[in-house]
């Protein structure tokens, strides 16, 4: 039997996910960390995961499905490939892996169903859209309903995130407390680069421009 008391956040390490590790913290009573080492380029990714589930206090799992890296083309598990800096116009950015999330929430649900937990937490955005049809609504929403026909459960999937821009990210750390640890002990970075990031990559100008818009419009208690 799934206990509804139980979460499980699938865990990058990254401003997101780690959010949401603090998110589930506060509405949970148990809580549970699955990193999935899926051919990324920066290993150093799975460690800073590994660090802020044990400063979280939280059970921390790595599981290697790199096997994914293989089946689709990205720059994010292919080092030979130029990273898109913008979106091109008419396709998908090539750091989209295909299937990551799908295949992310599959082995979670399965996992989850095995721990006896509920609750699958993901740190998927549609606001804030790059272009990656995994992290849409209506994904989420398909996915859950399959998983728990696929399972004869009654999962949940949470995203806390999905209609928050990334200035709201950041306010949504922030009532957390948790606004320096995502700020200095996370790796957003495509480039592998901790905390702030190397600058120029997608996920750092989104970043630093949510953080800039939340600096800017009045940090909470500061």
């Amino acid at each position: 039997m799934l206990d509804k008391e139980k979460a499980l956040v699938v865990f990058s390490g990254g401003q997101d996910s780690t959010t949401c590790l603090f998110w589930a913290l506060r509405n949970f009573k148990e809580v549970h960390t699955l990193t999935f080492s899926y051919g990324q380029r920066h290993s150093l990714e799975t460690e800073i995961a590994r660090r802020l589930a044990e400063r979280a206090g939280v059970d921390f799992r790595l599981m290697d499905i790199s096997s994914i890296a293989g089946l689709g083309t990205s720059s994010l598990t292919d080092d030979s490939i130029r990273m898109d800096e913008e979106k091109p116009s008419g396709t998908f950015p090539n750091t989209f892996v295909p299937g990551r999330n799908l295949f992310f929430l599959s082995v979670a649900a399965v996992y989850a169903r095995e721990h006896g937990i509920m609750n699958i937490v993901t740190g998927v955005s549609q606001t804030d859209y790059s272009g990656y049809p995994d992290c849409r609504d209506s994904f989420i929403r398909s996915l859950n309903v399959t998983l728990n026909l696929a399972m004869d459960e009654q999962f949940v999937i949470h995203t806390p995130l999905m209609w928050l821009d990334k200035a709201q990210t950041w306010a949504l750390a922030d009532s957390l407390g948790v606004f320096d640890i995502i700020r200095n002990e996370t790796l957003t970075c495509y480039n592998g680069v901790p905390g702030d990031g190397c600058g120029h990559c997608p996920a750092c100008r989104l970043r630093q421009a949510g953080l800039e818009e939340y600096l800017k419009n009045g940090k909470q208690g500061r």
